[in-house]
Formats: C-alpha cells, sequence, structure tokens
C-alpha cells in the first residue's frame, strides 16, 4: 500500500503541530504506524491523500453512526450555513434541538449545549459539587471522561498508553479529591463508601467503558451504584458521551434500566461537529448561570449548524425500527467474527454496535484485565487491516463501531480478512 503523500504530509505536520496531530491518538505510534491523511469519505469509506480508499470502523471515534455525509444530514447543514455560522445570540435551532433530546433521554430534564465531552463532563462535576456542597469525585479505573486536570487519574483512551497513570502538568492538588476505584467491583466501593460516604458529591461512570475498550457492566453493577448514591445523598452521573444515542435512542440508561441525576452526551449529537450536552434534574439543572450560581458559557455553544446537524441526525435515529435493525446487523457480524477469532486467542465484547477485539484469551471485565492483553499482537493486527484497506480504531483501548451503511456483505468481506490473520 502507497501511503508516500501521507508520510510527506505528516512531515510537514511535525513542523507546526505538536507530534504532527491535534489528538495523541491520531499519531498511530501505539501501533506502530505511521498517520494517513484523509482526504474526503463518503459512507463507511475514507480515501487518503493518496487514494486509498479503507472501510471505516472507527467512524471519528463513534460519531458517525449513520457513516459518513448523510444526504439528509449534508442539506440540514448547508441550509443552517446559508443563514450564518454562529451569532453569540440564541436561535431557534438550539431549541428544538434540546427538546429531541429531553424527548430522547428523559433524565435530561434541562440541557446546556457545549462543543465537547470534556466541557460536558468538567461542567457537570462542576455543578454536581454545587448541587451537593461536597468536594470529593469517585470514578473508576480505564474510564475517559476527557482531559479535564481532575479526572486524568488512571483513564482509559489514549492516556492508557502514557508511562504514568496521569498527564504531566496536573498538580497533585488537582487530582487530591478524585478517588479511582476498579470497574465492576462492588466490594471495593462499598468499602469506599463505608468510610469516606459522605464526602462524596458524585460518582462518574461510563456505564459501558469504551475509552479502555467496550467492557460490560457486570452483576447489576450500575443498579448498585444508583442504590449507592442514593443512600449516601450524592449525585450518579452517566458519562454517555459514548453510548448515548448509540446502544439506543435513550442511551445505556434506557438498556440498563438506571435513571442518572446527571448524563453527558457528545460525539453523535453533534452529527459531525464539535458538539456535546449534560442535563439533569430541573433541581440540578436551576444552579447553572443565570438561573444560579455556576458559571458555565461558550462562544459557540449551541452554533446553528451543529445544532442543526444534531436535529437532522437525531429525526432519523427517531424512525421506526433503525436501532432494531443496526443492532440485529451488529449482533450477526459479531457473531460470526467470535466464530472466527475462536481459536486465535481473541476475545472480543460487544453490545449493540460496538465492539473490541482484545488480544487475550481470557474474559475482559476490568481494566486490570484490559492492561493484560497482549498490545504488540494488537499492533500486528491493526497494521494487518490497514494494510487490507480496514481502519480500526487505532487503539487496543478503544472501541469501534457499526454504522447504518455496514453493508451485510462488507462486513461478510471484514470476517474474511480477519480469518486469515495469523501473527
Amino acid at each position: 500500500m502507497e501511503i508516500k503523500k501521507s508520510e510527506e504530509a505528516y512531515k510537514e505536520a511535525l513542523e507546526y503541530i505538536p507530534g504532527g496531530v491535534n489528538s495523541p491518538v491520531r499519531s498511530l505510534k501505539s501501533v506502530g504506524a505511521s498517520p494517513i491523511f484523509i482526504d474526503h469519505a463518503k459512507g463507511v469509506q475514507l480515501i487518503d491523500i493518496d487514494g486509498n480508499c479503507f472501510t471505516d470502523f472507527c467512524l471519528s471515534w463513534g460519531v458517525f453512526i449513520l457513516g459518513h455525509g448523510h444526504p439528509q444530514v449534508n442539506k440540514a447543514v448547508i441550509n443552517a450555513l446559508s443563514k450564518g455560522t454562529s451569532f453569540g445570540i440564541p436561535t431557534l435551532a438550539e431549541t428544538e434541538l434540546a427538546k429531541l433530546v429531553r424527548h430522547c433521554i428523559p433524565t435530561m430534564e434541562k440541557v446546556r449545549f457545549v462543543n465537547s465531552g470534556t466541557e460536558a463532563v468538567m461542567s457537570a462535576i462542576r455543578l454536581a459539587r454545587a448541587y451537593t456542597g461536597r468536594n470529593l469525585v469517585v470514578k473508576f479505573e480505564g474510564c475517559y471522561h476527557g482531559h479535564v486536570d481532575h479526572l486524568l487519574v488512571s483513564a482509559g483512551s489514549g492516556v492508557a498508553s502514557l508511562s504514568r497513570a496521569s498527564s504531566a502538568g496536573v498538580p497533585d492538588a488537582f487530582v487530591v479529591h478524585t478517588v479511582s476505584l476498579p470497574f465492576n467491583d462492588k466490594k471495593t466501593i462499598d468499602d469506599f463508601f463505608k468510610e469516606r460516604g459522605s464526602e462524596v458529591a458524585a460518582v462518574i461512570v461510563e456505564p459501558v467503558p469504551a475509552n479502555m475498550g467496550v467492557v460490560l457492566p457486570q452483576g447489576q453493577f450500575l443498579h448498585h451504584l444508583r442504590k449507592l448514591t442514593e443512600k449516601y445523598n450524592c449525585l450518579l452521573i452517566f458519562d454517555e458521551v459514548i453510548t448515548g444515542l448509540r446502544l439506543s435512542v435513550g442511551g445505556a440508561q434506557q438498556v440498563y434500566g438506571v435513571k442518572p441525576d446527571i448524563t453527558t452526551i457528545g460525539k453523535i449529537i453533534g452529527g459531525g461537529f464539535p458538539a456535546a450536552a449534560f442535563g439533569g434534574k430541573n433541581a440540578i439543572m436551576s444552579l447553572l448561570a443565570p438561573d444560579g450560581p455556576v458559571y458555565q458559557a461558550g462562544t459557540l455553544s449551541g452554533n446553528p449548524v451543529a445544532m442543526s446537524a444534531g436535529t437532522a441526525t437525531l429525526k432519523i435515529l427517531l424512525t421506526e425500527g433503525f436501532y432494531e435493525d443496526l443492532n440485529r446487523k451488529s449482533d450477526d457480524f459479531i457473531s460470526e467474527l467470535k466464530n472466527v477469532v475462536a481459536e486465535k486467542g481473541i476475545t472480543v465484547n460487544h453490545i449493540g454496535s460496538m465492539f473490541t477485539m482484545f488480544f487475550t484469551d481470557e474474559d475482559v471485565h476490568s481494566f486490570a484485565d484490559v492492561k493484560r492483553t497482549d498490545r504488540e499482537r494488537f499492533a500486528r493486527f491493526f497494521r494487518y487491516m490497514l494494510i487490507n484497506r480496514v481502519y480500526m480504531s487505532p487503539s487496543p483501548f478503544e472501541a469501534n463501531f457499526i454504522s447504518l451503511f455496514h453493508r451485510e456483505s462488507e462486513l461478510e468481506r471484514i470476517t474474511k480478512i480477519v480469518k486469515r490473520f495469523n501473527k
């Protein structure tokens, strides 16, 4: 596979951008490859500047549940662009999308739009601390909640491949009020709450972690968190930046039947544009300025282009049978994939249209399990798939995604490629 133009583009980017990329995983360093530079995309096809065409299972880290360039979304964006891109004052597009979000996720009684999942989580934590009058936040090992200073503690995603648990430049004083506990370990969290439960402002969790790879909650773990937070009068925050609108129109909370106090969503909600949101009970959200004392603001928050793209996307997701069809197609593909890798020392975790291939023959239920997987073998697999024109998420700590435009014939072709992998 010829990537000469991408290699030249990367050398030039290194002169102007730290590491040549604007998000670390894009460098492909952890998988021993050189980044490919994309020219355009359509459906589930990525076409790089060398003219190579790749089937995309990363989908901009889960953004494109409808595939790239869906015509209805494009039409809505072009219409919004013709009117203006940002005004710094309200538009009807903001309220229209907020109404759709509340319809999809009823626990988000009121919604505040922001520009990224990181910003949504940062704001949700500030709100929870103000509401409870407490400082301590409990998170879980391997769950990534954006690059907020006080949450870069035993995080997943690209952070997991760094040489330390957190990031350089984060003072100890910023993380002293954050405790990271093992995911799926009810006894450990029970013991912690018996000792310090009265100090906890909030428990934040990816209901289905996807930033250490897809790891499913076990033994009513999410229900246990709900009961525990109610007992100790603290808030439960679901970080559904990835799972929101992905697992169902109501996210993981609908699938598992657990109602959090605050929810953060992102990725899909922007229809391919920078947008995210946090929302929750009226009593909590009323603390936000201008109604209350918790300050949060953003010049481009709720910009009409992103709001229009999000609205067009949600209307499609709400069509009858959308998730049934997507999840059926995904289940069929994953079932065949599991058969193909059964003798290859690979474990596949999946739910709905998201999955991770872990290079281990053991079950994966925690970050400790994830860290025992064979990362070097994953890197060889990633490079093998790339040569065969398949773009997977370029990290052993991430999820892959299936979209509306992944056709059954294409998925069958992918399983045949995976079957030939023997390294």
